[in-house]
């Protein structure tokens, strides 16, 4: 393509990615008066915040809570400014999850520090010092309204750097406190073996190296209503995004799969397509997976000591990054009781565990899917979610190199899935209608994360130098120009994180252009309906979907 697209004189930004960082930072390059160009290697929308379908059921796969649902902080005011949530309603629930032991033994953390308290006590009496402690932090942390999502570290003026440290003083002893202790830590002191295992699963399995700091500030949220489920669910999310940044006059190239970003004289000037098509800018974006993007776009030229850290000692520590997971989709007629949680851990015996393929932890976690917004099941069916952190060596491995045996593997899966939920919900086996089984080879060939990862970083060490890669570093890599990354890779985890890096990136960009930076709330007002959803994989075997695009 030639470099000048005839899109006029505005700089012009290339995204490689259509995940919710790159969208984002394509809205706000286009609020900002910049041309911009999404390149998508996918057909959909929002990277691992997606959904595909079977037999008329839609498979949600990323949300389990979203940051920033309640108005009033920074977080909502991102997803406001990107259209996410627009014309859509907000499921909030009183109980986080449910951990079910093997003896049947259950604990329910309740997001009310009070109900919470009560609950406990009444488990484990015994236990009464750690329970009060924890409950009297969550209900300190439901009055921490901190939301740094706005504006980029290094840009932040003195008045935003004095607001935020008055903010922050006052509560710098709990801050203190439960960052410097980890779960794992304070799970173990509990004498009831329910509450050191229920403790630790508290968001669904055990994610390890988490210090106590994002359980209490989540729960507080979601006793807030600030944490909650998006009618539309992920896929809802990443197209209320895209029809924003659409609106704003951008483009997004689907099926469009880049192969390297073009360097000339120590500047990013464009991009080569797989094919060997090119696309020229004035800046390069990079809103994929970070592996990829130094590896094989840049082709490892470029670096810096924080990279290099990141990706050639951390990476290939334990428990450096999320793990990758299997997941089991369900679909059956009718309901289960409605009483039962819509998300529960169930703690598996020997037995169960062995035979579930792949398995890092001894549990799996059930969500009621169709309790988490509507139009996920046909008419008089129901949907639920079951989901393991798992081994992507072991997937990966046996896809590679017995695709039968890998086949077989999936319905293992499905076959204990089956099983599994007769047991717990008697009389739901026989109303089973299918089973759908992803793997992590599933979401890397998806999505692009480095094995099958579902959110990048998450150690501690890990979090101090994304910290500076966004503070210091600028979002950029040393000795190239015209080029920025941004997502999950360069931020910490989270969609809210991935689309405020999406706005801290673009902040870089104009300033770096010479553009100045503008943002405003989207106005939209449409009520959220499924045929927003657009096309989907089989989707058009549903009637009742068909007739609601039309």
């Amino acid at each position: 393509m030639p470099r000048d697209d005839g899109r006029g004189d505005a700089p012009s930004v290339i995204i490689i990615g259509a995940g919710v960082s790159g969208m984002a930072a394509g809205c706000y390059g286009q609020m900002s008066g910049l041309r911009t160009r999404i390149l998508e290697k996918h057909v959909l929308p929002g990277g691992c915040c997606t959904a595909w379908s079977r037999n008329g059921y839609i498979f949600d796969y990323c949300i389990e809570w979203l940051n920033g649902t309640a108005a009033g902080n920074e977080a909502n005011q991102v997803w406001r400014e990107l259209g996410a949530l627009d014309g859509k309603s907000i499921t909030t629930y009183e109980l986080f999850n449910r951990v079910v032991d093997v003896s049947g033994r259950s604990v329910d953390f309740y997001t009310d520090p009070d109900r919470l308290e009560s609950h406990l006590l009444a488990i484990s009496p015994v236990d009464a010092p750690l329970i009060r402690r924890f409950c009297a932090d969550l209900r300190r942390f439901t009055k921490v309204d901190i939301h740094p999502f706005l504006t980029a570290p290094a840009l932040r003026s003195t008045r935003e750097r004095l607001t935020m440290l008055r903010q922050v003083l006052p509560m710098f002893r709990l801050f203190w406190r439960n960052g410097a202790t980890q779960m794992h830590t304070f799970a173990d002191r509990f004498q009831d073996p329910l509450l050191r295992k229920g403790f630790r699963n508290i968001f669904f399995q055990d994610p390890e190296n988490f210090a106590l700091i994002p359980y209490l500030y989540t729960m507080a949220g979601a006793h807030n209503g600030n944490v909650g489920f998006p009618q539309g669910g992920s896929l809802g999310l990443a197209r209320s995004i895209e029809e924003r940044y659409t609106s704003l006059g951008g483009v997004i190239d689907f099926r469009a799969r880049v192969e390297r970003v073009i360097v000339e004289d120590g500047r990013a000037v464009g991009v080569q397509m797989r094919g060997g098509r090119r696309h020229y800018a004035d800046h390069v974006v990079a809103a994929c997976d970070g592996y990829t993007t130094l590896h094989k776009l840049l082709g490892g030229a470029y670096t810096n000591p924080r990279v290099d850290k990141l990706y050639n000692e951390v990476r290939h520590r334990p428990g450096e990054m999320f793990p990758a997971v299997v997941s089991a989709f369900v679909g059956f007629g009718g309901d289960v009781d409605a009483n039962e949680s819509h998300s529960t851990t169930y703690l598996l015996s020997r037995e169960d565990a062995a035979r579930l393929p792949g398995s890092l932890q001894d549990s799996i976690v059930v969500q009621l899917r169709s309790r988490y917004t509507d139009d996920l099941a046909p008419p008089g069916r129901s949907l639920i979610h079951c989901t393991y952190f798992s081994d992507y060596d072991y997937w990966k491995s046996l896809r590679s190199t017995d695709r039968r045996g890998y086949w077989a593997r999936k319905q293992d899966v499905a076959e204990f899935v089956r099983e599994f939920l007769g047991r717990r919900y008697p009389g739901l086996g026989e109303r089973i209608e299918m089973v759908s089984v992803a793997t992590p080879t599933t979401t890397e060939r998806y999505t692009g994360n480095h094995r099958g990862s579902i959110g990048g970083w998450k150690s501690p060490e890990a979090d101090d130098l994304l910290a500076k890669l966004v503070a210091k570093d600028r979002m950029r890599l040393p000795d190239l120009s015209g080029f920025h990354m941004t997502g999950q890779w360069v931020a910490e985890s989270g969609l809210i994180r991935a689309a405020s890096s999406g706005r801290f990136v673009m902040q870089y960009v104009c300033q770096e252009l010479g553009v100045p930076f503008q943002a405003w709330e989207s106005d939209g007002d449409e009520p959220w309906h499924p045929g927003k959803l657009g096309h989907l994989p089989q989707l058009d075997t549903w009637p009742e979907r068909q007739a609601s695009t039309t």
